[in-house]
């Protein structure tokens, strides 16, 4: 399916992709902080979707079986909704934002207490195809190399 021949967009696909083909995966409240999710997401921008998916696998961070079933998912709505190939999709973006906090207490001495913060974070996985994404950095290397006044 084209983006021509699409009749509804979300505003979230609007967001994160526009008009280009490609597709998204969101997993929310995941419950494990942002910092330690960013360390795994960067890990994976940019890269393959088969690749990505080898190195989440053998990844020792509890958050690899999350972003796992993640870029897994994205692929697969890839394929089913834009008609891409598994194959050809590339890591475009990966979002890390935080989500709610519980706040909990724990009981210390002489009657005080602690407050323990339970974090949560939202995480989301954009894939497009080769082609697209190679013809953008294309367009910015270009536009780069004249704002530079071209070779000297």
């Amino acid at each position: 399916m084209s983006a021509a021949t699409r009749e509804s967009v979300s505003a979230r696909r609007e967001r994160l992709l526009g008009d280009e083909p490609g597709a998204f995966a969101v997993a929310r409240f995941v419950r494990v902080t942002a910092q330690k999710s960013r360390r795994i997401a960067d890990l994976i921008r940019g890269d393959s979707v088969e690749n990505a998916l080898a190195t989440l696998q053998f990844a020792p961070q509890a958050v690899a079986e999350n972003f796992y079933k993640l870029v897994d998912s994205a692929a697969a709505n890839a394929e089913t909704t834009e008609g891409l190939d598994r194959a050809d999709l590339v890591i475009t973006t990966v979002l890390v934002d935080e989500g709610p906090t519980m706040k909990r207490w724990r009981p210390r001495a002489k009657g005080a207490a602690n407050r323990i913060l339970k974090r949560s974070s939202h995480l989301t996985v954009v894939v497009q195809p080769r082609e697209v994404v190679q013809a953008k950095l294309d367009a910015a290397n270009i536009k780069n190399s004249k704002k530079k006044g071209g070779n000297r």
